[in-house]
């Protein structure tokens, strides 16, 4: 492990999450092995998307009282989304959608991601302007995989949660973000391993510690992860992802990703209810500089659904 290399800029540049937590006098609970404890059932649901929408101009963070506006409006429209519906209303006009779910079937969460006492507009912190830096040929590669997912010529470009191959967007990670539902991450440790159990499609990223990265031999689903601890927190490098894998879309984060691409995340227990996530993707082929990201992934005491899905 002394050969590996963590190369973020991002989460070099910025203090250990782990010294930060030992300076606010949180000291993390061990396992068994002298680790970082992480074990647990955690939640990345949250309002705040990928990308920073435009009526935030340059402004990653937001003052409490507009956060307090957004999630209102979230809040009432969950409501109104929740009444039931009426058994005598006429049909709609043909062509338009017919309704389906409520929101009593969806997770998306209620509140703003809070990171470091700061309420987020963006979960991207780099680029500072809050959008995925596409170079040229990467945007044209976006482009043409929404094409191709909009299309009905065979299952194989269908999407894949749709499938039922791996969940939508990019719940299972790596980078792990929010979806619409099922925003439930399990974690269990051993000595020589780490997984990462998510809640939609029961996808399990099975961390090899204290390993190096390997030949591109083999693309599994969600890419090849090693991992090691270092300052209090658990770093995980994921390389040869999956071709079939390189769209990750979902209603509010979308983002291309070659086969080369390279994630390095970050994961730093900074409270007995919070885990501080960060991450950062690599991928000369799409754009023109690396990105990063950062996040709460919250504990809960719910007990993660059976995800039933047939192709």
């Amino acid at each position: 492990m002394k050969n590996m290399r963590l190369i973020l800029s991002f989460l070099s540049s910025v203090p250990s999450l782990g010294l930060l937590a030992a300076e606010s006098g949180y000291i993390a609970p061990l396992t068994e092995h002298g680790v970082p404890d992480f074990q647990g059932t955690w939640s990345i649901a949250t309002q705040t998307n990928l990308e920073r929408a435009e009526r935030f101009g340059s402004e990653l963070e937001i003052s409490e009282e507009e956060a307090i506006r957004i999630e209102a409006r979230v809040r009432a429209g969950m409501q109104a989304s929740n009444q039931p519906s009426d058994p005598n209303r006429e049909a709609p006009d043909a062509g338009r959608n017919v309704g389906g779910y409520n929101t009593f079937w969806m997770d998306p969460g209620d509140r703003l991601a809070t990171v470091n006492g700061e309420i987020r507009t963006s979960i991207l912190v780099d680029p500072a302007d809050g959008k995925l830096p596409y170079s040229e040929q990467g945007r044209a590669n976006y482009a043409a995989a929404m094409r191709r997912r909009n299309s009905y010529d065979g299952p194989e470009v269908r999407p894949l949660g749709e499938r039922c191959v791996v969940g939508f967007g990019s719940t299972g990670g790596p980078p792990k973000l929010p979806v619409l539902y099922n925003n439930l991450t399990q974690i269990v440790q051993t000595e020589d391993y780490v997984l990462l159990l998510a809640e939609m499609n029961h996808d399990a990223r099975v961390i090899r510690l204290n390993a190096e990265l390997p030949e591109n031999t083999q693309y599994p689903w969600m890419g090849d992860s090693i991992g090691y601890y270092e300052e209090g927190s658990l770093v995980v490098e994921t390389t040869n992802f999956h071709p079939q894998q390189s769209l990750r879309s979902s209603l509010d984060h979308r983002f291309y990703g070659s086969q080369q691409m390279k994630v390095t995340e970050r994961f730093t227990r900074v409270a007995d209810d919070a885990i501080h996530y960060q991450f950062t993707v690599e991928d000369p082929e799409n754009y023109a500089q690396p990105w990063s990201g950062e996040l709460p992934m919250n504990h809960t005491q719910d007990q993660m659904f059976e995800y039933a899905c047939h192709e």
